[in-house]
């Protein structure tokens, strides 16, 4: 439906811009040009792109035709679409990434005042290790946002974001008592875990400072007051966020527009720290944001200089680059992961998924033991056997359900049941899809006797919110469990503060079973085991990046339900997001 949707959207558009091409009194060869132009660019744009790329292959129209027709022109030109050299754009998404870029650009130029003596003795207690070997590049990542407006920061799973965040906010608030921290991230599920993980880490800092530490933390849209259906939000460049730091994590999901809103909504002295995965999938909407900005993590001489002096690291052992692009003195990457065993088939499954070689990656899965396995699964659809397997993996989730009494005291380790297994699915549909698979496992999993009607959930459901409602608070993504208390069947959610809140099903914004998500949807979440179900057909979906993403959700073990011949097709196939925001930075800066 969603295709279909966007095809109708493109097609209206299409008609649209053929209609402005004949009142301004183009050519019938124009005016095709125009209608085929703007057909491809949103078509481009739905599927993720932020432009269309004209040397990738024969544009479906001529360009000198589509500027005869004066619905396109070069940029300022004030057209619909705009064509810049080999990239043809809907006019709001240019000026969108000529204002990231511009913004980005801007506090990255903007240097706050030097580390004070207090964070940097800070900095040295905290990074204790003899300065010789292989650089400590979470120490390196926290010298750098001491002295920068805006940071980069990607690692895979374990590489240790979330404690350098931790130990940087130490060392700025030991400068800055008072400094104004929000924690944000793109979904409910990705903000809990930063604030737990944070809170986790609280033990190792300064009692004193420990405690300043920020006690919760928000999705994006909570934040900046987005509404529902693209209003505008509550903060922008004229109502400032009141913060001083703002760190983002899962940065991997931002996509243009949010990245945008965003980056305006930040008062310019306010530090932006963003946290990611660079090899993750990118944004389901327009732009691979994070992925732009983290591509280059060379440092220049300077800054290498820089950091040597904050850290007591030899300036020789830093990387350096003498021509280092706009950004890259924003850019870390960490790389070596505390999550996986060395060695552990897991680890080294995800390192080959990194690298490329799927030859080792299929290697990995085949010999992973117990913990890692491929079940080939042949059948269009799961058979009864794949779905015991699937099944199975909810044991302590359903063995929670028969000890819960309604006592609100048991919901944490009933969520953390929960929350120890996920089936994910690279499709919505189909028998191998999320809407399958859910209808599946819900039957199997319902009690007897409990509700079947498709609009009220049945108890030990779990729901997750498809739409953002800031009248309850719940935001797309959000993920409740539906149980039975005194009061009678509620759906009950985290509040972001370490406590559940209680919802009747009646007051809920639209929602879906949750046994199985999608690989985009399970984003920001990790979970001890891990199935990922993958469909027989090929599809240009399947891509080393979903199956990095879907392995990576997991802490110890994987089941991939996946015909070998079609794993081999996803894992040389990398995803591909066409835009000019690199570009668009090094233009800016010039």
């Amino acid at each position: 439906m969603a295709a279909l949707q966007d095809i109708l959207l493109a097609q209206a558009f299409a008609d649209q811009c053929r209609r402005w091409a004949r009142q301004l009194g183009a050519e019938p060869e124009a005016v095709q040009a125009a209608g085929r132009a703007a057909q491809a660019v949103a078509e481009a744009v739905a599927a993720g792109h932020v432009c269309l790329a004209l040397d990738r292959g024969a544009p479906p129209f001529d360009p000198e035709a589509l500027l005869a027709s004066g619905v396109a022109g070069p940029p300022g030109a004030g057209t619909p679409l705009i064509l810049d050299g080999p990239r043809l754009y809907l006019a709001r998404y240019f000026d969108a990434e000529a204002r990231l870029a511009r913004a980005l650009l801007a506090r990255h130029r903007k240097r706050p005042p030097p580390p004070g003596p207090a964070a940097r003795q800070l900095l040295l207690n905290l990074f204790p290790a003899e300065r010789s070997g292989e650089p400590d590049w979470q120490q390196l990542a926290v010298a750098l946002a001491l002295c920068r407006r805006l940071t980069i920061i990607s690692g895979g799973p374990g590489t240790g974001k979330t404690t350098t965040v931790a130990r940087l906010l130490a060392c700025l608030l030991a400068d800055t008592p008072d400094l104004r921290i929000a924690l944000a991230a793109p979904t409910g599920k990705a903000a809990a875990r930063l604030q737990e993980s944070l809170q986790a880490r609280a033990a190792d800092l300064p009692g004193d400072i420990a405690a300043r530490l920020p006690r919760g933390a928000s999705t994006l849209h909570r934040l900046l007051g987005l509404g529902i259906d693209g209003q505008a939000p509550r903060h922008h460049r004229d109502n400032p966020l009141p913060v001083d730091l703002l760190v983002v994590d899962e940065a991997s999901m931002l996509d243009l527009t949010l990245a945008l809103q965003l980056v305006e909504a930040l008062p310019p002295q306010a530090r932006l720290i963003l946290l990611g995965d660079k090899d993750q999938l990118k944004a389901v909407e327009a732009g691979a944001v994070f992925a732009a900005l983290s591509a280059s993590p060379a440092l220049s001489p300077a800054t290498a200089a820089q950091l040597a002096e904050l850290t007591g690291w030899p300036v020789e052992s830093l990387p350096q680059a003498q021509a280092a692009a706009p950004l890259d003195d924003a850019v870390v990457w960490l790389s070596r992961s505390h999550r996986f065993a060395a060695g552990s088939a897991l680890g080294r499954l995800a390192g080959a998924l990194v690298r490329g070689q799927a030859a080792l990656a299929l290697e990995c899965l085949e010999a992973g033991g117990g913990d890692l396995a491929r079940i080939d699964a042949p059948g269009a659809g799961l058979g009864s056997q794949e779905f015991q397997r699937l099944e199975a993996g909810y044991e302590p989730y359903r063995q929670a359900l028969a000890a819960w009494q309604g006592d609100a005291a048991q919901l944490p380790l009933l969520f953390a049941a929960f929350e120890s297994y996920r089936v994910l699915c690279a499709t919505r549909r189909g028998e191998r899809g999320v809407e399958a698979v859910n209808e599946r496992l819900a039957a199997r999993l319902r009690p007897l006797g409990s509700s079947v009607r498709p609009d009220q959930p049945f108890a030990g459901q779990p729901l997750m919110i498809l739409q953002n409602d800031p009248a309850t608070r719940l935001f797309n993504g959000d993920i409740g469990l539906a149980l039975e208390d005194g009061e009678g069947l509620g759906v009950f959610f985290p509040d972001g503060a370490g406590g559940y809140r209680r919802l009747a099903p009646s007051r809920l914004p639209r929602w879906e079973g949750a046994f199985a998500l999608t690989v985009h949807k399970s984003q920001g979440s990790e979970f001890d085991g891990v199935a990922l179900v993958l469909p027989t057909q090929d599809s240009p979906l399947l891509t080393r990046e979903l199956i990095y993403t879907g392995v990576t959700r997991a802490r110890r073990r994987v089941q991939l339900f996946a015909p070998a011949g079609l794993l081999q097709q996803a894992l040389v196939r990398q995803a591909q997001r066409e835009g000019g925001l690199a570009l668009r930075l090094l233009d800016t800066a010039d």
